[in-house]
């Protein structure tokens, strides 16, 4: 069991209402921003988040991906009630982020992208102090609770350190450690890894991932490896609009991309490449093949198919019976890449809208 660490504050679940089906979820969201085009007229509107509807069970992480500009921050600002929805609704834990407010944030630790949020003449500590206080903590309940988490994120050795002059990425362990610090149940990280490098990205994603299943977790980023590594469900969003939907593995399947294998022989065959190229041609997986020449003089296959597992195996067990020893060799996948480009008809991209 948690300790508890916030002096007057409602359980994480309202269980009057009994448990929602889902931590999070977000119905036709729309938000409409607009343009200023002089000191009493009104602009052109803009639409930047179109008709959002998504759920997020709980103890999971599900990824909202996107080209910056693409709505995921509008969407989530919606969702931590910093924004107004212009319609459609959302709820955290059952409660509904307009009509309850204060609830919502109980149940919610919310990091944005940047380096805002901490203060760099203190120490690392000391910020979780400052912090601890402003959630309604008590003194006891903040130092137990900041020792937890420092040592959670790697950084009780540097506690007492000024955070001016700490790296980015221990900066950024210090912004999860604050948002767990009042213990909430769901947590939103809006690109958590922006501008780390990357063995400091790396310590990031795998501090999010020992969080679940005790938090749920929202997480937007524009990093194809990082949703893929992360999120057990994402949604691609473009230009305001969620364009698929699903597991990383569903989303790869939809795209309609050439899957190839590709084998390099160790010397080329002593009869001739010929058989062993008829031979693949017939075999149920492959539905296409082809050789080169490699520098070395040694043959490359390039096989085309619909299941890369299948087709290797079936290659593999050609060439060990025509004793055609293998060096390398290299599968062809469909890529998060290509299940945006299916979905938008366009590559993913870092241009604003």
């Amino acid at each position: 069991m948690r300790p508890s660490g916030i002096t007057g504050a409602r359980s994480t679940m309202n269980t009057s209402r009994g448990s929602p089906a889902f931590s999070i979820q977000a119905m036709e969201l729309r938000r409409i921003f607009r343009k200023r085009a002089g000191w009493f007229r009104s602009g052109e509107e803009i639409v930047a988040v179109k008709g959002v509807s998504f759920a997020v069970p709980h103890g999971t992480i599900f990824g909202l991906l996107g080209p910056n500009g693409a709505g995921k921050t509008t969407t989530i600002k919606m969702l931590s009630t910093l924004l107004v929805p212009t319609s459609g609704t959302a709820t955290i834990n059952g409660y509904d982020v307009m009509a309850n407010e204060m609830d919502v944030r109980r149940q919610l630790g919310v990091l944005f992208g940047g380096d805002r949020g901490l203060y760099l003449q203190l120490s690392g500590l000391e910020n979780l102090r400052y912090f601890g206080r402003l959630y309604g903590m008590t003194d006891e309940a903040i130092g137990r609770r900041a020792s937890e988490l420092l040592a959670t994120v790697d950084l009780l050795d540097r506690a007492d350190e000024r955070v001016e002059s700490w790296s980015r990425g221990m900066r950024q362990r210090l912004h999860i450690a604050k948002t767990l610090l009042h213990q909430p149940s769901v947590l939103i990280l809006d690109e958590p890894t922006i501008g780390l490098d990357p063995g400091a990205a790396l310590d990031i994603r795998r501090l999010i991932a020992r969080l679940v299943p005790e938090q749920t977790i929202l997480l937007t980023t524009h990093d194809m490896h990082e949703a893929e590594e992360l999120c057990e469900e994402i949604a691609i969003i473009d230009h305001g609009e969620i364009v698929a939907q699903g597991s990383p593995a569903l989303l790869k399947a939809r795209a309609k991309v050439e899957r190839q294998v590709v084998i390099h022989l160790a010397e080329a065959p002593e009869h001739g490449i010929g058989p062993i190229e008829e031979r693949l041609r017939a075999a149920s997986a492959i539905h296409h093949t082809r050789h080169v020449i490699a520098g070395t003089g040694t043959p490359m296959l390039f096989l085309r198919c619909d299941d890369t597992s299948a087709a290797l195996n079936q290659a593999l067990a050609v060439l060990h019976d025509e004793d055609a020893p293998v060096t390398t060799i290299q599968v062809r996948e469909a890529s998060l890449e290509d299940a945006f480009l299916a979905a938008t008809g366009r590559e993913f991209d870092e241009v604003a809208v």
